[in-house]
């Protein structure tokens, strides 16, 4: 299998994650970002979108970061990972589509503002404005958790990774300890995810 994709982005970073804990043989290589590459026709073949990640297995061709962790999971997964009961997968594949539909937009104004711009260039207005309504929107995560310890109930799921990529980046950010919310059963949820050795290997590295 090949991953096409820098390891410094977080779509790329779910789908290394996913791999390990499916006990993938894979390579990887550089691809968006500083390195490019991204732009040039034959990767625009693989992936019109012309964005990160892409994989290659054997021949089989997939994009969309959240689609390949499901196709890893449903085929290559242990038991559990990509459940196999309808209701407890769609438990674990709503949070993966909340990761994009609400909580990606926020994260990004911060992430971005904070780490990829330099700092006399920051709108600081929309960098605040994003951290209270992203803030609330972890908060929901945490309420939910307070009954379950992963994400799609008692088991570590393909729901637990889009998600877990991202709390990292939120309680890493380099924020105050009082710009957060108060979110206990948030970060009991990552604890749980920093004892995963892939997930220290490829989402606990420095934010770039």
């Amino acid at each position: 299998m090949k991953i096409l994709g820098r390891a410094n982005s977080s779509n790329v970073q779910k789908v290394l994650w996913a791999a390990d804990e499916c006990g993938l043989t894979y390579t990887r290589q550089d691809i968006g970002g500083a390195f490019g590459g991204n732009d040039q026709p034959w990767y625009r073949a693989l992936n019109p979108n012309g964005v990160v990640p892409t994989i290659d297995d054997a021949g089989y061709v997939l994009w969309e970061s959240n689609s390949i962790v499901r196709y890893l999971g449903a085929s290559y997964g242990p038991p559990g990972f990509w459940p196999a009961d309808p209701k407890a997968r769609g438990h674990a594949e709503r949070w993966m589509d909340w990761q994009l539909s609400t909580i990606q937009s926020g994260m990004t104004t911060v992430f971005w503002g904070l780490i990829r711009t330099p700092e006399a260039q920051r709108d600081h207005a929309a960098i605040e404005a994003a951290r209270v309504a992203t803030g609330a929107l972890w908060a929901r995560l945490d309420r939910y958790l307070a009954d379950a310890p992963y994400v799609a109930g008692p088991d570590f799921t393909i729901g637990d990774i889009p998600v877990g990529v991202m709390v990292y980046r939120w309680l890493n950010l380099p924020l105050r300890r009082d710009d957060l919310p108060e979110t206990p059963h948030l970060r009991a949820w990552y604890n749980r995810l920093t004892q995963r050795p892939a997930y220290r290997q490829h989402i606990m590295i420095e934010m770039t």
